[in-house]
C-alpha cells in the first residue's frame, strides 16, 4: 500500500486551534495544571429542553436517515428564524440545507460557488479554516490585510484591489473570529458594492449572531441592499445554544446554488442527525431566547472582567469586542519577537495557552487571541498568572 499523501490533503496543515486543544489534553495527561483560553466552545451545558427534545426523538425511534436538506419542520423552523431575525427571505423548500456542523456548512457553500482555479477574498485576520477549505477545493484564497491601527476596518478599496479575473466571491464573518469586530452600515455597503461590480458572491459566516454586546445591531448581508440573490448565510447552533458537540448548522441562499450545494451535502455526508435535528429544532423554539440571553450576558461580564485586567498589565493594550467571545490584545510592546514565541513562552512559563495572532493572518502577528468562553475564576487565574510571569521575566 502506498503511502505518499495526496497533493491537495498535503497542500494544507492542521488546524492550529484543533492541535492546541491536542496540547492541553497532553499536558493535563502529564498532570501539568493549564489553564486553556484558546478554545472556541462554551463552557454551558446545552440546554435542558433541547436534550430532552433530541432524547424524545432517540426514544421514539427517530435514528433514520432524513432528507439530505434536513427534515421539513426544521427548515421552515430556519426559514421563520431567518426572515424573524436577520430579514431573510428563503424557501425552506428550496433555499435551506442543514448541515453536520456550520464548518461543513461553509464547505459546501464554498463547493456551490467556486471551481479549481477560482479565487475567495478573505479579509483578514480571519478564522483558521476558511483558507484551507478553499484549498482543498482547488481555489486559492486571497488575503486581504485590515489594519490593526484602524480597527480592522473593512473598506471597498481593500477588497477592490485584490480582485482579479479569477476572484469569484468574498467570505465575510461577523461577528468575527478572531477579533470581535461587528460589520458596521459602511462596511456592508462596501461589500456590496464591490459584488455587485465584479458580479462576485458573498459567504456570510453568521455563527456568532446572538453573541453581541452593548445593543449592537447584527447585519445580515443576505439581507442588505443589492446583496440578495448572490449571499449564502452559514449560521449554526453550536455556539449560540452551547450546542458544540451536536454538529449542527445550515446554509441558506438562492435557489439555483443550493441546488448544488445539496449535491455536495448528498455526496459526502448525505444527511445531518436525525435527532439532533430534533433537537435544533427545540433550539429555535421561543423557550431558548432567555437561555441566549443568560450566556451572553455572562458572557459579557466575562469581557468586562478580562479586558479591564488586561488593560492593567503593562505593555499590553486590548480593545473591547463588539461580539463573539474573544478578544485580541497587542503584545507588540512586550519584546517578544512573534506571537507564536510568546505564546510557546507562556505555556512554558505560566501554564496558559492561548492562540498567536499569526494563525488567524499577518495583520495579526502581533497579537494573540484569547477566548472568555471560561468561568471567570479561570480568567482571573489566567490574567494572574500573564502578569506575574511578565513581571518577573528578565528583560528581553
Amino acid at each position: 500500500m502506498g503511502t505518499r499523501s495526496a497533493p491537495v490533503a498535503a497542500s494544507i496543515g492542521r488546524s492550529p486551534t484543533v492541535a492546541l486543544l491536542d496540547e492541553v489534553q497532553r499536558q493535563r495527561a502529564r498532570g501539568v495544571d493549564v489553564l486553556n483560553l484558546s478554545g472556541g466552545e462554551p463552557d454551558f451545558t446545552t440546554p435542558e429542553h433541547v436534550i430532552r427534545a433530541a432524547g424524545a426523538a432517540l426514544e421514539a425511534g427517530f435514528t433514520h436517515y432524513t432528507p439530505s436538506r434536513g427534515i421539513p419542520e426544521l427548515c421552515e423552523a430556519i426559514a421563520a428564524k431567518l426572515h424573524a431575525d436577520n430579514g431573510i427571505v428563503a424557501h425552506p423548500g428550496t433555499d435551506i440545507v442543514v448541515t453536520p456542523s456550520a464548518k461543513h456548512g461553509m464547505y459546501i457553500a464554498l463547493a456551490g460557488v467556486i471551481g479549481p482555479g477560482d479565487e475567495v477574498l478573505l479579509p483578514s485576520p480571519a478564522w483558521v479554516s476558511y483558507a484551507p477549505m478553499i484549498t482543498l477545493l482547488g481555489g486559492r484564497a486571497v488575503d486581504v490585510p485590515l489594519d490593526p491601527h484602524d480597527g480592522f476596518a473593512l473598506t471597498a478599496e481593500r477588497l477592490s484591489a485584490a480582485v482579479t479575473p479569477r476572484t469569484r466571491a468574498i467570505l465575510v464573518n461577523s461577528p468575527n473570529n478572531p477579533t470581535g469586530r461587528m460589520l458596521t452600515a459602511a462596511e456592508a455597503d462596501a461589500v456590496a458594492g464591490v459584488a455587485d461590480q465584479h458580479d462576485l458572491m458573498i459567504l456570510a459566516d453568521e455563527i456568532y449572531e446572538h453573541i453581541r454586546y452593548d445593543g449592537r445591531t447584527h447585519r445580515s448581508l443576505a439581507a442588505h441592499p443589492g446583496c440578495d440573490g448572490r449571499t449564502l448565510t452559514v449560521n449554526g447552533f453550536s455556539k449560540s445554544y452551547a450546542m458544540t458537540g451536536w454538529r449542527l448548522g445550515y446554509v441558506a441562499g438562492p435557489a439555483a446554488v443550493m441546488r448544488e450545494v445539496v449535491k455536495v451535502q448528498e455526496h459526502t455526508v448525505g444527511c445531518a442527525a436525525s435527532f439532533v435535528q430534533r433537537g435544533a429544532l427545540a433550539a429555535l423554539s421561543e423557550e431558548s431566547r432567555g437561555c441566549v440571553r443568560e450566556m451572553v450576558a455572562s458572557y459579557d461580564a466575562r469581557r468586562r472582567l478580562l479586558v479591564g485586567a488586561l488593560g492593567k498589565i503593562p505593555g499590553v493594550s486590548c480593545a473591547d469586542p463588539e461580539g463573539a467571545f474573544y478578544v485580541l490584545p497587542d503584545i507588540s510592546r512586550l519584546g517578544f519577537g512573534s506571537s507564536q514565541e510568546f505564546s510557546a513562552w507562556l505555556i512554558e512559563r505560566a501554564g496558559v495557552v492561548v492562540t498567536p495572532g499569526s494563525v488567524f493572518g499577518p495583520t495579526a502577528e502581533h497579537h494573540v487571541r484569547l477566548s472568555f468562553a471560561a468561568s471567570p475564576d479561570i480568567l482571573t487565574a489566567a490574567v494572574e498568572r500573564l502578569a506575574t510571569a511578565l513581571a518577573t521575566r528578565e528583560n528581553p
